[in-house]
């Protein structure tokens, strides 16, 4: 049974005096430990996609559930990371990361060692005490993505979440989401403008379109994991890339 489905999912606004649609019938759906990307031109309405899903933006029409109950607003068993990692400056990694749990009013004392426990998972142990103005931004990432990890969603939506990284730094972090996941068993929705990060990372790809965002294809990705850098300097990787770049008309 597929734990997130969306049937018909379209999304109008008003802006500027006029009206936007932003999506239109959007179907798809993702299993239980899934990584789903959502991959498009900017504008074609994949972070409000994701935002529907998450319960943060109200659909026009349509239908969203997860775990087969319909999502009428934000959910604790959903995690959310943004592009930028919006972290408070006064507070330290760890203070950051056990945010989410006081929001929650769950036992901040009891989930003090999970969140050690997941810094160190992302490569951060000793800088536990650090503030954001002390760490670089792939560092604040991590300390993002664990903060969404911290209080076990079964859901994690990610929005561009490497988008202002240099490709270096990208490139290890797609090595360590790809980890972690393995290792957590969480259904991800990603969105991301890079397609190799997009073939990289995903098992089913959502091609979408210029506003009026649609599906124009889902593309599925069948390469073994885990997955390492050399894989996109094969025949079979370029394929795939070439292949998206034409559904998106950039070949």
């Amino acid at each position: 049974m597929p734990i997130i489905t969306c049937s018909g999912v379209s999304k109008t606004y008003r802006g500027n005096a006029r009206l936007v649609h932003a999506l239109d019938d959007i179907s798809f759906s993702a299993e239980p430990n899934e990584f789903v990307t959502f991959v498009g031109p900017s504008g074609c309405g994949k972070s409000t996609l994701l935002k529907i899903v998450g319960g943060l933006l109200d659909r026009s029409a349509g239908d969203v559930t997860v775990k087969g109950e319909p999502v009428l607003g934000p959910r604790r068993d959903i995690g959310l990371m943004f592009q930028t990692a919006v972290l408070f400056d006064w507070r330290t990694a760890l203070e950051n990361v056990l945010l989410p749990v006081e929001v929650l009013r769950l036992d901040a004392t009891a989930y003090r060692p999970r969140a050690q426990d997941i810094l160190k998972m992302v490569g951060l142990e000793g800088f536990e005490a650090s503030y954001p103005n002390q760490l670089s931004g792939g560092m604040q990432q991590r300390v993002s993505l664990s903060r969404a990890l911290v209080y076990e969603p079964d859901v994690l939506l990610m929005d561009e979440p490497f988008g202002a990284l240099d490709e270096f730094t990208r490139e290890r972090l797609n090595l360590e989401i790809q980890r972690i996941w393995m290792e957590r068993r969480k259904t991800v929705l990603f969105v991301t403008h890079n397609i190799s990060e997009a073939v990289f990372l995903s098992d089913q790809i959502l091609v979408m379109t210029p506003r009026p965002g649609r599906v124009a294809r889902i593309v599925r990705v069948s390469f073994p994991r885990p997955r390492e850098i050399r894989l996109m300097k094969t025949p079979e990787f370029a394929s795939l890339v070439f292949e998206i770049r034409e559904i998106l008309g950039v070949a």
